[in-house]
């Protein structure tokens, strides 16, 4: 799809939650899209949605698919914003007339993780006393820790991740510990949280969790355009079988149903073949009744089709020399030489030493040192240094001040006695410098809902009448060389939705449907 000159903006409206985990996701998405369109201006509309609105019911009472979205896609609709910022697993296979996700970005960590109360540190989801608590909002989840942890007591527990981390650690709090997606967690900043971990062998994870996706008008190809470099084709695949199969099924927040998806790397393969399986299941509200199967075939992304990271580099692999705008590495830990660390970082430290090893008269300095070597950096840390994340930062300020006489020109964990940055460091560090283009950049927010108020123009559908556009559960393909392969994911979907149909996988989810009715 190609841009016409007559459809160029100087201005994109990207719509937001208000929670801080959405506007976290939104502004990583905008800090991508402004390194490659600079000249573009980017603004924030914060909306609530009903999903934000009614806390006092369980989701699945409640009835509705597009809790989280229908709010959003009405200002999409009218013009009011021109994309939409999504945690890809609140958005409903099928979306309304007129819509599509124009990108989906690589995907985080799709597990659920457990964070305890305190009283409960170093236990797990298998070593927690008998009777103990566990909050979760899912259907999927209390379905699956009914069955295999039946000796938790599985409670509801709504709110956004600052609300539900709030239950936890009341001092009257009546939960042991809560399940949260990880990939939420790390967003936040929140890795220290995390007590445990859930392998998919004991806990399925939901359809498109630990992706993000961009929602925009079909028929907005300036926007089109924009998103298409953000897109991740392995990601996609994944995305796609699981869409697929969640819309054969007919399932979302109103029946337990899960997946585990895994794309590798065929070996000895020479033309870029990989194998994917998956797995998916559902089960009865109680988790007595499992149905599960599992599916694979094999795609093979040949040298036409788009890199797997067509946009900025998310991990950056740090040379010796001054290029540092590096390759893209796996999700294995980081592995640059210390010494590499040592030159971009060594002038960042307390009292003189972050590091293990500082140059210079540092060395002598320093009376705590940070081991970096403990850090896993390959991993996204949405757009922040790798070397240490906020929670580290500010733990360590509330510890220790710089020296009055260290030679540490650049302290990142204290605001109020923070160095200068030499600008050798932005020119070496690609996280520093993403960080400086940000602050350079500011994002103006506007309450959507307080400027609606104030427009009594007539609100006109930007979608009417437009030609019908070929998406794949809701997905839009940007590029024809890949299109066979989005056919044999969706494919791969139904196949193993079929699966697990013929074994009255429906039935199963029609009593749960009941008896959430008959609780309502």
């Amino acid at each position: 799809m190609t841009t016409k000159d007559s459809d160029y903006r100087e201005v994109i409206k990207v719509g937001s939650r208000k929670s801080e985990l959405a506007l976290i996701q939104t502004r990583y998405v905008i800090s991508l899209l402004q390194k490659l369109y600079p000249n573009v201006k980017f603004e924030i509309h914060t909306m609530t949605t009903m999903g934000d609105r009614v806390l006092g019911i369980s989701l699945p009472k409640i009835g509705e698919k597009s809790l989280f979205t229908k709010d959003l896609e009405d200002a999409l609709e009218h013009g009011g914003v021109d994309f939409v910022v999504h945690s890809l697993k609140d958005l409903p296979t099928q979306l309304p007339t007129g819509m599509a996700v124009g990108a989906i970005l690589e995907r985080e960590d799709p597990r659920d993780a457990l964070v305890l109360n305190n009283k409960f540190i170093g236990s797990k989801l298998s070593t927690l006393p008998k009777g103990s608590v566990v909050g979760t909002s899912s259907l999927r989840r209390a379905a699956q820790l009914s069955r295999y942890y039946s000796h938790l007591n599985i409670c509801d527990i709504r709110g956004n991740l600052n609300t539900r981390l709030a239950k936890l650690d009341a001092p009257e709090s009546k939960f042991a510990g809560i399940i949260l997606a990880h990939a939420g967690l790390v967003r936040m900043g929140w890795q220290k949280r995390v007590d445990q971990v859930i392998e998919p062998s004991e806990l399925l994870y939901a359809v498109g969790q630990g992706a993000l996706a961009v929602e925009c008008r079909a028929n907005d190809t300036f926007v089109l355009d924009l998103l298409s470099k953000l897109c991740d084709i392995k990601t996609q695949c994944r995305i796609l079988v699981e869409r697929s199969f969640l819309k054969t099924l007919g399932g979302g927040c109103s029946a337990p149903v899960a997946v585990d998806s895994v794309l590798s790397e065929v070996p000895n393969s020479s033309n870029g073949e990989h194998s994917l399986n998956v797995e998916g299941a559902v089960w009865s509200l109680n988790g007595d009744t499992e149905i599960k199967n599992n599916v694979s075939c094999n795609l093979i992304f040949d040298a036409e089709s788009p890199k797997s990271d067509p946009g900025p580099t998310k991990r950056q692999k740090l040379s010796g020399g001054e290029d540092v705008n590096a390759e893209v590495i796996d999700e294995s830990p980081f592995k640059a030489d210390m010494e590499d660390l040592v030159t971009i970082h060594g002038k960042m430290c307390p009292k003189g030493g972050a590091v293990k090893k500082c140059p210079g008269e540092c060395e002598s300095k320093c009376d705590r040192k940070f081991d970096l070597t403990k850090f896993k950096v390959g991993q996204d840390f949405m757009g922040q240094c790798p070397i240490l994340n906020t929670e580290q930062k500010v733990s360590l300020s509330a510890e220790c001040e710089p020296k009055e006489d260290a030679p540490c020109t650049a302290c990142p964990f204290t605001e109020k006695e923070k160095h200068e940055i030499p600008e050798e460091a932005y020119e070496k560090c690609p996280f520093l410098k993403q960080q400086r283009e940000k602050d350079e950049k500011p994002v103006e927010m506007i309450d959507y809902e307080e400027k609606a108020k104030q427009d009594t123009s007539e609100k006109k559908s930007l979608i009417a009448g437009m030609k019908e556009v070929t998406l794949y559960c809701g997905l839009f393909c940007h590029n024809e060389s890949v299109r066979h392969i989005f056919e044999k994911c969706e494919n791969l979907g139904i196949e193993l939705a079929q699966k697990l149909i013929d074994n009255n996988a429906l039935e199963v989810m029609k009593v749960a449907q009941d008896e959430i009715h008959a609780k309502a």
